[in-house]
């Protein structure tokens, strides 16, 4: 696609970042975001939802305003009497929670956000997660070792999805026979789910995800270990901080999002990589460039493309533009990150950038709990991959590569690499 950043944007082109209507789109979403950023920090968009008018935030200044002012922007629409956008709240009396269709941490604001999120914060900071070092790495020599005698892999199956899933379902407690069915759920969720979009699997898989954490939780009652969901079903006990529904929801919320964003890092931040051979060639030179590189693998093509909507909780301007309340807005991370006004070159990938604050793990109260783990995890995933397959090259033509579209984010199909 060849539009320039002056050109208008079409309304099919729009309806594509939020639907993955055009593959082109999704695969190379650059030059529609830059016009987007072009003619406006908060550009209406085209489909409102009965009478809510639905806005797209583009710039690095409104995106981060927008996200931190909770007093008029909420992520939880029925405080203002709003209905959800995809359809929460819907599940049967019947059905377990999960974090689709009951509260977590991600779809309330305070106090009940500080509330859900103390409960798990603990296995979050920084110090808890380095001392995952040494697991983390074991991980992903495991995953190399079994494909290094090939010369190949696929990347995305391989390396990119096991590593993070296999992390988040240890720390939890989830047994190594019950991972595939994991993978399973969640992946039916990622790619189901849309603006407008939703798939006749995610009902199904929704529920048995569901089941299957009541069963194990259930299990942990009466067999605690050391790990997160007994660490929860403690405090639960305790009374006054959690009930059975949150927690259900929060331990779906937790294996979801613990590896979908990670896997989207490690795979796509290798494909980046192998797109852009003087950087690859600068970070094997220097490993110790990594951290950095993956900060600047973040801002550049990142595993969010969309944060979830606010809801303006009352009529405010915002970016020269008049929001009325209930109007809902959707923060573009990956168009905050490639905005010209704070970043020099932001078409350029380089891993050695400084001041790279991007938004890749979101702003305010709901940044990404996840993000010491994910870096981590990234850290040591690229590292590894390169100490190990210094050589590593593309096994297919670059037009072949296939990027799927899921709710908020893209990911790729398959990444085949030999070495």
């Amino acid at each position: 696609m060849q539009n320039t950043p002056n050109q208008a944007v079409s309304e099919q082109d729009i309806l594509s970042l939020f639907t993955g209507a055009n593959p082109d789109i999704v695969a190379s979403p650059f030059a529609v975001l830059a016009q987007l950023r072009a003619q406006g920090a908060v550009i209406p968009l085209p489909f409102p939802l009965g009478e809510q008018r639905v806005w797209a935030i583009t710039r690095m200044k409104e995106v981060v305003q927008m996200l931190k002012d909770h007093a008029h922007f909420t992520v939880d629409p029925s405080s203002i009497g709003v209905a959800h956008l995809f359809g929460r709240n819907t599940a049967s009396a019947s059905d377990a929670p999960t974090f689709f269709t009951s509260k977590t941490m991600l779809t309330v604001d305070e106090p009940d956000h500080r509330r859900l999120r103390l409960l798990v914060s603990k296995a979050f900071t920084p110090k808890y997660i380095e001392g995952l070092r040494p697991r983390v790495q074991e991980i992903a020599d495991t995953l190399l070792d079994r494909v290094q005698a090939q010369g190949q892999m696929d990347v995305v199956q391989d390396y990119a999805l096991p590593l993070p899933i296999n992390v988040i379902a240890e720390m939890l407690g989830v047994p190594q026979a019950d991972w595939p069915h994991i993978r399973k759920w969640s992946d039916t969720l990622a790619h189901g789910l849309g603006v407008g979009k939703r798939d006749p699997e995610v009902e199904e898989n929704m529920r048995a995800f569901g089941e299957y954490t009541a069963r194990l939780v259930a299990h942990k009652r009466q067999h605690p270990a050391d790990d997160l969901i007994s660490h929860m079903i403690t405090i639960e006990e305790e009374g006054d901080r959690l009930n059975e529904a949150e927690l259900l929801s929060t331990i779906t919320l937790l294996i979801f999002a613990g590896h979908e964003t990670t896997s989207n890092l490690i795979a796509t931040g290798t494909l980046m990589l192998l797109d852009h051979p003087e950087q690859l060639a600068k970070l094997k030179a220097d490993l110790n460039l990594v951290p950095s590189a993956v900060e600047e693998l973040l801002r550049f093509n990142g595993p969010a493309t969309i944060a979830g909507p606010r809801f303006a909780t009352e009529d405010i301007e915002l970016g020269g533009q008049q929001i009325k309340k209930g109007d809902v807005l959707f923060p573009i991370l990956l168009s905050a990150n490639w905005d010209e006004s704070q970043f020099t070159d932001p078409e350029e990938l380089d891993i050695a950038r400084t001041l790279n604050r991007h938004v890749a793990f979101g702003q305010g109260i709901h940044t990404c709990l996840g993000a010491p783990l994910a870096r981590l995890e990234g850290s040591i995933a690229f590292t590894t991959l390169l100490q190990r397959f210094p050589n590593l090259r593309l096994n297919t033509p670059r037009e072949n590569i296939v990027w799927n579209f899921s709710l908020n984010s893209r990911s790729l199909a398959a990444l085949p690499v030999a070495w």
